[in-house]
């Protein structure tokens, strides 16, 4: 009997997750524990295993696709089994059994076209009780067709994919035979003429070439995006900001990264300033534990864990936005482990995607967005935490040292705090602690 992979409940809020990555192909025999794809839910990237061995007879959700949790998105042929006709069981819809034959698609088809013409669709069946195979449905949903209007012919009455195609072509034959001058708007074919309109007064360029022209597009929002977008609402609508912002002088950690650095070029090891942030913002909290803290409800929560998350940008491919991984007791690490684990996981979330693991029990962020030559920004909070520190570039300007006008690299730290966790004394207090480890570096190195 075929076994049937079903989207697995990943995470205790997943409603819906998505095959990022298929880790194996359709005719690839796999074994119990075998990482088969990479799915994304709404809090992270995770891996999917198989708890069966078998060769993977048929993919039935292709990447890119989100599903509900419990939709069968791959097909396994046991041992004994023929993987070409359960891939073609799967595919009609009836897994284990054999597909219907062919001409069942015409008299499907013949049907729907009879109804189309005479001008009413069959009569629509309860939704809640509609049965539809995920090949089905995805057409459907590809080619904008109602499947309550369909009726099914496989067993119980599921809709599968040669229902569904006979819908299609009906579609297609009636809205050929009405003429496009007589045919509502939404049946009328859509021509796009791309024009590139050149400003009055303004020449066309060298030979008349002009610009691409840019098509306006809509995307389509990833489980994690659509979560990161929720909780940046509920965290600006639900917790009191406010920043206070501090210059930090960092010619003295930039002469001491660049020494460091030279000495473990042979390591494979390179420092950023981020690195010598995180383990100063992480020495900064023993010594004002308050700001190590969230706000319960009715309570201040003060953490006995250092965890310092890091905002991460990811590409679109991935779902675009910023994951958190979080660097767990980043106080009783060193600038080299620090570094290292930060550049695993920054590495991790760009290619693989973050485990729930990597973003858990952060109690404190850091947004750096200075490699992209942004000077000063306000940063929302990332919940459970209570305060965010967005920094901007070390930028090289005219500055007072000593009492005298000087050329030095200042950087610009805002910190985004909770008032009902911290008050804006115990927030200036905070930065002036971490403006002196950053100012004198050598007391990050004990």
């Amino acid at each position: 009997m075929a076994i049937e992979i079903t989207m697995p409940r990943l995470s205790d809020t997943m409603e819906i997750g998505t095959i990022i990555k298929w880790d194996v192909a359709e005719g690839d025999a796999v074994s119990s524990g075998d990482i088969v794809a990479d799915v994304e839910t709404d809090k992270a990237t995770m891996e999917l295993s198989v708890f069966d061995d078998g060769v993977m007879a048929k993919i039935l959700v292709p990447e890119g696709q989100a599903v509900d949790v419990g939709t069968v998105i791959a097909v396994l042929a046991e041992e004994g089994e023929d993987p070409e006709a359960v891939a073609a069981a799967a595919e009609a819809g009836v897994p284990g059994e054999a597909a219907a034959p062919e001409e069942g698609v015409a008299e499907a088809a013949g049907a729907a076209i009879e109804a189309a013409q005479a001008g009413a669709g069959p009569r629509p069946i309860d939704r809640d009780r509609l049965r539809v195979s995920p090949v089905a449905r995805r057409l459907a949903e590809e080619h904008k067709i109602d499947v309550s209007m369909i009726h099914g012919s496989g067993p119980g009455g599921r809709i599968i994919k040669r229902d569904v195609l006979g819908a299609i072509d009906a579609a297609a034959e009636t809205a050929a035979s009405i003429p496009p001058s007589a045919a509502p708007v939404e049946h009328r074919p859509r021509v796009s003429v791309p024009t590139t309109p050149v400003p009055r007064g303004e020449p066309a360029g060298e030979a008349g070439v002009l610009a691409p022209v840019l098509r306006p597009e809509r995307i389509e929002l990833s489980s994690m995006r659509q979560t990161i977008a929720r909780r940046l609402v509920e965290s600006k609508t639900t917790i009191p900001h406010y920043q206070v912002t501090m210059a930090l002088n960092v010619d003295p950690l930039l002469e001491m990264r660049k020494m460091l650095n030279e000495h473990l070029a042979g390591l494979g090891v390179k420092l950023s300033v981020n690195d010598f942030l995180v383990r100063g913002c992480a020495l900064a909290m023993h010594e004002h534990p308050d700001v190590n803290a969230s706000w319960d409800g009715d309570g201040i929560l003060v953490h006995g864990e250092v965890n310092v998350g890091v905002a991460i940008a990811v590409g679109r491919e991935k779902g675009g936005g910023l994951v958190v991984a979080t660097i767990r007791h980043a106080d009783q690490k060193s600038l080299r482990v620090i570094s290292l684990e930060a550049r695993a996981l920054a590495e991790k979330a760009r290619t693989r995607g973050l485990t729930l693991e990597d973003m858990a029990d952060s109690t404190f962020t850091i947004s750096n967005l200075g490699m992209f030559g942004v000077d000063q920004f306000n940063a929302i909070i990332n919940p459970p935490n209570s305060a965010i520190l967005a920094v901007g570039a070390a930028a090289e300007k005219p500055v007072v040292r000593g009492g005298e006008l000087t050329i030095g690299h200042e950087m610009t730290a805002t910190m985004s705090s909770d008032h009902r966790v911290i008050d804006g004394a115990m927030a200036a207090q905070y930065l002036q602690t971490l403006r002196a480890y950053i100012e004198n570096p050598a007391t990050l190195m004990v």
